[in-house]
């Protein structure tokens, strides 16, 4: 059975030593989120994760949700509903949230490193709290005075949880096409009557009350997605005083029998006349959706960044005590009867992408995170505008590339056990089949990819790739005359150069031929994080070499920043070869000749 140790060293430091938030946070507002009182917080989640959340992580795969057809109840795995008493119990449910409504406030940062870790530690369990942070965000920017007092409060508590109602059978991306109604029953009620599918924690028995966010038509909306309203329907009615009453007219319908995230309740959700309110204006719903949407997809992306944590971090002990063959110099331990499967330079290929991804995906997430406390808690107007750009242009690089990445490291980790890796007494083969889900909720891969290249980048003119060029160009500039940063600064200086060639010229060919920004928006995305991995790891030597961490750590952050340059890094070159190639490689082959 796999197990999670929390990597504490590195995540202090990416937020100490490169990320430095003691000083960020201060300047930010957070004057009570001290370097001490961030690593109590730490201290305190890994303790939670190791000791409560990890045990439970076979136990949700093994058993899965249990559903009863007849009352359209959801059981979860054995022990679920304790682990969430205990969290709730922690006050962890608030941590980020405002403190108007029962929050802690603390940096949305830190909220970043405990989802890494409760993440890792059991998926699908982490699911069920997820959701409520996206509903808190989105009420909080567009609820009504009332619907924050009345639903914040408890949803922050975690005596309630949310969830975002969007996907339908007919339509998933496209919410144009959705069909759900709602129809005006009273003075500020509505009537939502539809079916949602995939519904993340739709119903469960951790909590009483479920906050659904549902999109749905009011009788007057336009065709098309400008036609779409939001509305927050209970599970039980909820009066506007906050008076709680009886159940309202939703119901689970059925589960999702799935590949992995077992003990996740992934539901279809049936709407028969539920009663709801009206969030934000009508027909502005998609706006108030997308809150919670980029909420989650930092939230997803970061699950890809825990699986890939866990994944190595077991590969890595099992290849320290698999004894199998020799090294090909020769005998590395001769007194036992073969060498560790460590000494073989494939293992170590696999273990070292599994490292340089995950630590260098670990800054970029953290990163990400510390933007939204900068969005919302800049200086001035400048400087929130520059976090919010480069926010906006990093979160689909951080849902697309970390998933993505996450099913690799899994997949190479599994691969570390050879055949054992495919049984599940180690529990490798949940976490790959659970990385597989992450690549596809919240927007596909192709979906980040597209939202980059057409809405971060040309509809918003790169405003947050010119941010991070800079970033990239400042890093570089300071380092010009240390010769032992030249081997990374180099090579990272060409590569922005080619970052900003290719945009450029993908914008160009795309002003004649909007077939372009399909063609080249996979690749461009992928182009784009391994330069920010690049620049991340490039700042990380140059941190390690000034810090008072043990030559070992100063070591490992070297090597593997040069293994990272000299085998992931020129992956760039097949992406950028692929966008250069245009949409004729892709649109020329006619739809009939695929059966041939």
């Amino acid at each position: 059975m796999s197990t999670y140790i929390a990597p504490m060293n590195d995540i202090r430091f990416a937020l100490h030593d490169v990320l430095q938030v003691e000083s960020l946070f201060a300047r930010l507002g957070f004057e009570d989120a001290t370097r001490d009182t961030v690593d109590a917080v730490l201290d305190e989640c890994a303790r939670l994760c190791e000791t409560v959340l990890a045990p439970l992580n076979r136990v949700g795969d093994v058993q899965g949700v249990r559903f009863d057809k007849t009352t359209g109840a959801v059981t979860t795995p054995d022990g679920f509903k304790a682990a969430y008493d205990q969290f709730v119990e922690g006050g962890w449910t608030g941590m980020s949230a405002p403190t108007e409504f029962g929050g802690m406030n603390m940096p949305h940062a830190i909220g970043i490193c405990l989802e890494e870790m409760i993440d890792a530690a059991n998926l699908a369990w982490s699911n069920f709290p997820l959701l409520s942070h996206g509903a808190v965000n989105a009420l909080h920017h567009h609820g009504e005075a009332w619907q924050k007092e009345v639903f914040l409060k408890p949803l922050i508590a975690g005596t309630w949880t949310g969830t975002m109602c969007l996907t339908e059978p007919h339509c998933g991306t496209d919410l144009g096409m959705l069909k759900t109604r709602a129809e005006p029953v009273g003075t500020d009620v509505y009537a939502i009557t539809g079916t949602k599918i995939f519904i993340t924690a739709g119903e469960h028995d951790l909590t009483p009350n479920i906050v659904h966010l549902v999109l749905a038509r009011l009788p007057d909306a336009p065709e098309g997605s400008r036609g779409i309203s939001l509305f927050v329907v209970p599970k039980l009615r909820v009066a506007r005083d906050g008076t709680v009453g009886g159940r309202n007219a939703v119901r689970c319908g059925a589960v999702e029998h799935k590949m992995g995230i077992h003990g996740s309740a992934t539901c279809v959700m049936n709407f028969d006349g539920a009663e709801g309110y009206l969030v934000g204006q009508p027909h502005k719903g998609l706006m108030a959706m997308f809150t919670m949407m980029n909420t989650a997809r930092l939230g997803v992306g970061v699950q890809g960044l825990g699986l890939a944590t866990r994944a190595y971090e077991n590969a890595l002990r099992y290849a320290r005590e698999r004894l199998q063959s020799r090294a090909l110099s020769g005998p590395k331990l001769p007194a036992k009867p073969a060498d560790p499967i460590l000494v073989q330079p494939d293992v170590r290929r696999m273990l070292l992408t599994c490292k340089a991804l995950t630590e260098g995906g670990r800054l970029l997430a953290y990163h990400a995170g510390s933007l939204v406390d900068g969005a919302a808690h800049g200086a001035d107007a400048a400087a929130r505008k520059d976090a919010d750009d480069l926010l906006g242009f990093l979160t689909p690089i951080v849902k697309g590339c970390l998933t993505e990445w996450g099913n690799e490291c899994t997949s190479h980790a599994l691969q570390c056990y050879g055949g054992h890796g495919y049984i599940a007494e180690h529990g490798m083969e949940q976490l790959a089949r659970d990385a597989r889900i992450t690549t596809l909720y919240e927007g596909t891969t192709g979906i980040q990819a597209l939202d980059l290249m057409g809405r971060k980048v040309l509809q918003l003119q790169g405003a947050g790739l010119r941010v991070f060029l800079g970033m990239i160009e400042t890093f570089c500039a300071e380092h010009e005359g240390t010769p032992t940063l030249a081997e990374f600064t180099g090579p990272l200086r060409a590569h922005a150069a080619q970052w900003q060639q290719i945009t450029g010229s993908i914008a160009e060919r795309a002003a004649a031929d909007p077939e372009e920004i399909g063609a080249a928006a996979y690749d461009y995305m992928f182009f784009s994080g391994y330069v920010a991995l690049a620049y991340w790891w490039a700042r990380s030597v140059a941190v390690a070499d000034a810090s008072s961490h043990p030559e070992t750590f100063k070591a490992g952050k070297r090597e593997t920043a040069r293994f990272y340059f000299a085998r992931i890094l020129p992956r760039t070159a097949m992406h950028a070869a692929a966008i250069t190639s245009g949409p004729a490689t892709l649109l020329s082959v006619p739809d009939e000749a695929f059966d041939s």
